[in-house]
């Protein structure tokens, strides 16, 4: 089952409220979405010559929030928001959203990187559909 889509201006005013957000000087939000196009043929170039028509998606929820609590023990990072759809989804379908606030750049950027990729690697299963 599908869940409700967040507002990512509702976040970004949540997070501009926080108690820390006077240290933040950057937010980067990621929005992962289910693609058509195979995720070995993207990764690994191999192209077996199908399309994805939707995605079994699941997550677990305790190890999604060690995630964020890993993520707010990295350099100048002050705020963290995950939203993780779960169900059966079709192409177009948005599977994450992740909120980033940082004191720089670098700081925002690496965190978004590291926490993307732990929830997809450590947190998540997919299944795409052919």
């Amino acid at each position: 089952m599908k869940k409700v889509l967040p507002s990512i201006d509702e976040w970004l005013k949540e997070a501009k409220a926080d108690p820390m957000a006077a240290q933040v000087g950057m937010f980067l939000v990621h929005n992962g979405v289910v693609r058509q196009t195979p995720k070995a043929r993207v990764r690994q170039g191999l192209d077996d010559g199908s399309l994805v028509t939707g995605m079994e998606f699941a997550y677990d929820a305790v190890k999604v929030d060690a995630a964020i609590a890993e993520t707010y023990k990295m350099d100048g990072i002050y705020y963290v928001k995950v939203w993780l759809n779960e169900g059966l989804l079709e192409v177009g379908d948005d599977i994450m959203y992740v909120l980033v606030g940082g004191d720089i750049r670098p700081h925002v950027i690496d965190a978004l990187q590291f926490l993307v990729e732990k929830i997809k690697t450590e947190c998540v299963t997919e299944i795409e559909l052919k």
